[in-house]
């Protein structure tokens, strides 16, 4: 039951986390949750197993134990019973310390996955800077903070376990002193005391047992709460109570007085009235910071906006099934993620049940087909742990292939061609320009060249949108944009 238990509790807390929104992954180690996933839940799953077993039978035991010595002898079973609610007092105030000692051990534990998580991710970059003995000092740090807690746990529970074990031998020294007062009186039999004696192993056993179960329940409850702290986390955004599916999708978005802010702090965007005509394409443009990646992360409802509303065909986003936006939209982005796999299993991320002639025909128009048969083993190539195995460009390629599979109506291109070289970015803009025909495509622009051709362009900066038009229209404004082009060419 335990076992399983735990299982259902893991599937649970990570269903929960696949509905929380970039904000709290904006705030949260990963590390810090695999911690919780994983680690704070095996002691849960002992409490669950054990727990109510030992639970049940201590207190059968400590009850029938108990009647039996009242009925040997009323007097000495008060003194007994004195003595145990000194050691019940005693349990408890160590069970809250023990409480707070746990719950910093897990979280100790947790930096210590954090910090592993960070290094290993990056050790292509500690590598490259020979900090590997900064990492090691890190983490060491980290370590010595955890054992200091541990130490700290054991420290605890040896006072705990002697307190009790010190008052069980109060117990057994009172009941003899007070059985040979009662017999020198002539109120008690040494008979009776001998088989008195022998039922208090009777008492003190089941009493051993919950204090072992105390222990394990301090345990097992700390992992609950930090469980707890997850599962108490209300995703933001959600599916409103009538939203409604999305078919036949044009493709036109309109931003309506929309403003929006991180944590509730300083509006990155404020005020933004804006049509995006639908099979068009839109470039943004602007300084760094000025909230191009988050103008596209709104019409997904990646982030809530905070006033004014962004439609879809006429159609509030946030009245659409969030399934069913995000199915209509396709996203390539700077920064290409693959998961650990084959090529093929990659491509097929953007349509899980595709067959592999789509998959072969997404690949061909994505300008990656070629390549990935040249490759020993194919499409069932392995490419490692985010993709190591794969060049800048192939990767760019193959997520490009993933859209060109799901087929979305709308396209948002974010700095998708930003961080490669010239000849892979030609390859790219090729695939770029078959994937954004017929489509509403917006696309986030660092290299000026690439969004020459687009319908318009949009330029913001902090103080929202500063020009709008087309590539010569901007330039003979002499404006912001006019300035950035200036800036990138004006040494070719």
């Amino acid at each position: 039951m335990g076992a399983k238990m735990e299982a259902d509790m893991r599937k649970d807390i990570f269903d929960h986390l696949q509905k929380l929104p970039f904000s709290y992954y904006d705030n949260t180690n990963t590390g810090k949750l695999m911690s919780r996933i994983v680690t704070d839940l095996f002691d849960i799953s002992e409490l669950a197993h054990h727990g109510p077993e030992d639970l049940f039978i201590s207190i059968l035991k400590l009850t029938g134990s108990f009647i039996i010595l009242l009925n040997i002898n009323v007097r000495i079973t008060v003194i007994l019973l004195l003595f145990t609610f000194v050691m019940l007092y005693f349990s408890y105030s160590y069970n809250r310390r023990m409480r707070g000692v746990f719950k910093s051990n897990r979280e100790k534990i947790a930096n210590v996955n954090a910090q592993i998580q960070d290094s290993l991710s990056g050790i292509r970059v500690v590598k490259s800077f020979a900090n590997e003995d900064i990492e090691s000092l890190k983490f060491a740090q980290g370590n010595i903070e955890f054992l200091k807690t541990k130490e700290d746990s054991y420290f605890i529970m040896g006072r705990f376990f002697s307190g009790n074990n010190f008052f069980q031998g109060i117990l057994y020294l009172s009941v003899i002193l007070s059985g040979g007062i009662f017999i020198s009186l002539g109120s008690l039999n040494i008979s009776d005391l001998v088989v008195y004696i022998l039922y208090i192993n009777i008492f003190l056993n089941p009493i051993d047992k919950l204090v072992n179960f105390t222990e394990q329940f301090q345990r097992g409850i700390t992992g609950f709460e930090r469980f707890l702290e997850v599962m108490n986390t209300e995703p933001d955004i959600e599916d409103r109570e009538n939203s409604v599916e999305i078919r036949n999708i044009k493709g036109d978005i309109e931003f309506k007085d929309v403003s929006f802010s991180y944590n509730d702090k300083h509006n990155i965007l404020s005020n933004i009235n804006i049509k995006l005509p639908a099979g068009k394409t839109t470039a943004i443009v602007g300084p760094s910071g000025s909230g191009k990646s988050t103008f596209c992360s709104l019409i997904p409802r990646f982030y809530e906006i905070n006033d004014g509303s962004i439609a879809i065909d006429g159609i509030d986003i946030r009245d659409i099934r969030l399934k069913s936006l995000r199915n209509s939209i396709g996203i390539v982005q700077q920064d290409v993620y693959m998961f650990s796999g084959s090529i093929k299993e990659n491509i097929a991320y953007g349509k899980p049940d595709a067959t592999d002639k789509e998959i072969f025909e997404a690949a061909n128009k994505a300008n990656i087909h070629e390549f990935i048969m040249s490759l020993y083993d194919g499409y069932d190539t392995y490419v490692g742990e985010r993709g190591v195995k794969l060049s800048g460009g192939q990767k760019q390629r193959i997520s490009i292939a993933r859209v060109f599979l799901k087929n979305p109506p709308i396209l948002i291109l974010d700095e998708a061609t930003s961080a490669l070289d010239n000849e892979s970015e030609k390859f790219i803009q090729k695939s770029l320009e078959k994937l954004a025909r017929n489509r509403t495509t917006l696309v986030i622009a660092h290299r000026l060249s690439t969004i020459r051709s687009a319908d318009e362009i949009i330029v913001i900066t902090d103080e929202g949108i500063k020009e709008k038009g087309t590539h010569d229209e901007l330039i003979s404004k002499n404006g912001v944009y006019a300035y950035l082009h200036n800036m990138q060419f004006k040494d070719i």
